[in-house]
């Protein structure tokens, strides 16, 4: 069993951590990505992911900075402990111990715009591309046109050194739709999470994504192996809800905010 998480915007690359690590896979991929990005004005960034002049120009700077062979010196940092949004604050990386390490390591996996698919231990340089930009080049008119069935077999090869073929779902949609869904062998098990509010329950986002996480943490904490598992999730307050659940989606509710 394999969890597909989605990278955050926030990073954090000041904290150091004293761990082996991996290095990216589709490293080629990511490279030629960097060549086109170093093309692109300050402006051409700022309107292309609709972020301020001031976030661009850092960008801009991080495209020219990257290195092919990063040294020790430069800024990089295992991919688990590198993204600091809502998924991360629930999944609480920095407290897993080395078992808990290599269990994500085998089963949890980060899709990356610029990186097409990350192990958590996978070093990574500070970088901006989210998954949805419209960044059009050669053939390419996106970036789910370049990537076309490159994570998708990537995620295949990794369920196949498992033996196993069940994908559990906790990207957003605008991550997993780079999975290539339609031709996807695999049995794919999305997972739901809704929140009490205005007299009925719903998906409200920034909740969504620490659940998210949460149940990330859940999985590594437990080991689990068998989807039949992930029902017993009962972090922040969250419980199964069998009526909204089905055998490709497991569904949890919650009755009021923690």
């Amino acid at each position: 069993m394999i969890i597909v998480v989605s990278p955050a915007k926030n990073l954090d690359f000041a904290s150091k951590y004293d761990i082996q690590v991996t290095k990216p896979r589709l490293l080629e991929c990511t490279h030629e990505l960097i060549t086109t990005l170093r093309k692109k004005s300050v402006k051409d960034i700022e309107n292309l992911m609709g972020i301020s002049t001031s976030l661009a120009t850092l960008n801009v700077q991080r495209y020219h900075d990257f290195e092919k062979n990063p040294s020790t010196e430069h800024s990089q940092q295992p991919a688990i402990f590198a993204f600091n949004g809502d998924v991360y604050q629930g999944l609480q990386a920095p407290t897993f111990d080395s078992q808990k390490i290599d269990f994500a390591q085998k089963h949890l996996r980060i899709l990356s715009g610029l990186y097409g698919l990350l192990r958590p231990l996978d070093l990574i340089q500070p970088y901006r591309l989210e998954m949805g930009t419209q960044l059009a080049f050669d053939d390419y008119k996106t970036l789910y046109d370049y990537w076309d069935t490159k994570i998708m077999n990537l995620l295949l090869e990794d369920l196949s050194a498992q033996n196993d073929n069940i994908i559990v779902n906790l990207a957003s949609n605008e991550y997993f739709k780079s999975v290539n869904k339609k031709e996807f062998s695999a049995d794919v098990i999305d997972v739901e999470f809704k929140d009490f509010k205005n007299d009925h329950y719903k998906i409200i986002s920034f909740f969504a994504k620490k659940a998210r996480g949460m149940m990330s943490k859940y999985i590594v904490d437990h080991a689990i192996s068998d989807p039949e598992d992930l029902k017993g999730f009962d972090s922040g307050g969250y419980y199964f809800d069998p009526e909204a659940s089905s055998a490709q989606k497991i569904a949890f509710k919650r009755d009021g905010k923690m």
